[in-house]
Order: C-alpha cells, then structure tokens, then sequence
C-alpha cells in the first residue's frame, strides 16, 4: 500500500477528525482555512478515494456523505507493516523502528503490547 498523497491525507484527516458523515462542500469548507482548493478538485479526490476503497457513500439527498473505512490508526498500522514487508528484514525494521522511540513512544508502545497480550489471553 502506497501512502496518501498530499491533498488525498487532508481529506481523510478532515474526515477522521469528524464525528459523522460528511458532504464534500463540508470536506471543501474544512480544508478552506488552511489552503484555497477549487470545490471540484476536492469532488475529483474524494471521488478517487471512494474508488480506490477508502471511503464509504451514502445519498443524502441530491449529494453523497463520506465516511472512511478504516481508523486513521488502522491505515497508520497498515503503514509501519507494509514497510517492515518492504525491507524483507521485519525484526530488524522493527529494532530500527524501536530505536528512535521517545520515551513516551516507548511507554505507550509496551502498554499497546501489553493490552494485546491481555486481550488475547482472555481470547
């Protein structure tokens, strides 16, 4: 899986910052404070996404409402394991990955780690 482009994760990041569904006019007006974009450049690449399988749409009216599929987590994780494939080397990745961890990076690491443990032994 390759990354989001540039214009593609400020559209799923407005969209993951949102609670609900949301229109492309409210995608379009989210994004205005930061960057000036054309109405139907924001269409043409939440309309890409939707192809691609990144977004869900229900009618709403005259418009669509998007919603992502996966957690901003969930594509995150999706990330850091498909560059551990990448390398052909997961353990030494992973050790590469661990090295540059602050401390609080650490700390929330073992506590994901151990959470999935838990969760698994009481599978």
């Amino acid at each position: 899986m390759r990354g989001f482009g540039e214009l593609e994760a400020a559209i799923m990041s407005a969209l993951w910052d949102r609670s609900e569904p949301a229109t492309v006019r409210q995608v379009w007006s989210d994004l205005q404070p930061q960057r000036e974009l054309a109405y139907n450049t924001v269409l043409t690449v939440v309309d890409n996404l939707y192809k691609k399988g990144w977004l869900r749409r229900d009618r709403h009216g005259r418009a669509f409402r998007y919603r992502p599929v996966a957690s901003r987590a969930d594509y995150g994780g999706q990330l850091m394991r498909d560059a551990m494939a990448e390398t052909g080397d997961p353990a030494g990745t992973l050790v590469g990955f661990v090295r540059q961890l602050t401390d609080a990076e650490s700390a929330a690491l073992r506590a994901a780690l151990q959470s999935y443990e838990q969760d698994e032994d009481d599978s």
